[in-house]
């Protein structure tokens, strides 16, 4: 448990530490605060997740195997692809139907979905970056601590959701957290939930520049309530198979 801290603090410290460095060049360059910016805000992102990767490879914290992998799991991870594409809308129905939290990073968030490099900061990096640290160093700890596997993700999920530092955000980082976590778990692999989560964020930034609007709801986008349980039940005939489907695939 305390390595599990150790690296959510260092993690999260890099993220500082970058804001910092940033932000001291883009005044001294431009004259105005990088976290103001669209690029200052995605190279500081840049620049923090490179640092995080290139620290836990080195450290040895998040331990890179090719086992896995080797086993040509191809048809797992079109199955991740699969169930990703199948969570998205009933996830996000379900955060429709809760009491609304504070969107504290909106503002954030709106400057990176728009900007096309956005997407090497989300798209990519954010994936790789957030399973070796979440999963690849912090449950891989907390499961060497507890005895019980769904403990110890549970944990890593509370961790990942609230590392996210923004309250709107918890509901889906806390969820799709618990599912990252078991494909870990089931694999000792990062490569499964690397894939699951690029989806997952690769969806979000199509759809963000597709439809830019934050108020936009899913019966603005289907065009009633009741086509939006239609798609809501299509995309779990999605997502229900592929879970059974990585149920019966997935092993270490």
């Amino acid at each position: 448990m305390k390595n599990a801290i150790i690296y959510t603090f260092v993690f999260l410290g890099f993220q500082v530490m970058a804001g910092f460095i940033v932000d001291g060049i883009w005044r001294w360059a431009f004259g105005k605060n990088a976290m103001n910016d669209a690029t200052g805000i995605i190279v500081t992102t840049v620049v923090f997740t490179v640092i995080s990767i290139a620290v836990f490879l080195l450290a040895k914290w998040c331990e890179v195997s090719r086992h896995w992998i080797r086993t040509r799991p191809w048809v797992t991870l079109i199955w991740c692809v699969v169930a990703a594409l199948g969570a998205i809308i009933p996830s996000v129905w379900f955060q429709e139907h809760m009491p609304e939290l504070p969107n504290i990073a909106e503002d954030t968030f709106d400057m990176i979905m728009k900007d096309r490099w956005g997407y090497l900061a989300v798209g990519l990096l954010a994936p790789l970056g957030e399973e070796m640290v979440f999963r690849g160093a912090v449950l891989r700890s907390l499961l060497q601590w507890c005895s019980k596997p769904w403990v110890a993700i549970a944990i890593s999920a509370l961790i990942f959701a609230a590392a996210h530092m923004n309250p709107a955000q918890l509901p889906h980082a806390f969820l799709i957290g618990l599912l990252l976590g078991w494909l870990y778990y089931r694999t000792d692999s990062i490569v499964p939930g690397m894939v699951y989560h690029w989806i997952n964020n690769s969806v979000a930034y199509i759809m963000y520049n597709l439809y830019p609007s934050a108020d936009l709801t899913l019966v603005d986008l289907f065009g009633s309530e009741r086509t939006v349980l239609m798609a809501v039940g299509f995309s779990l005939c999605m997502f229900l198979p592929a879970l059974f489907q990585l149920n019966g695939r997935l092993s270490k």
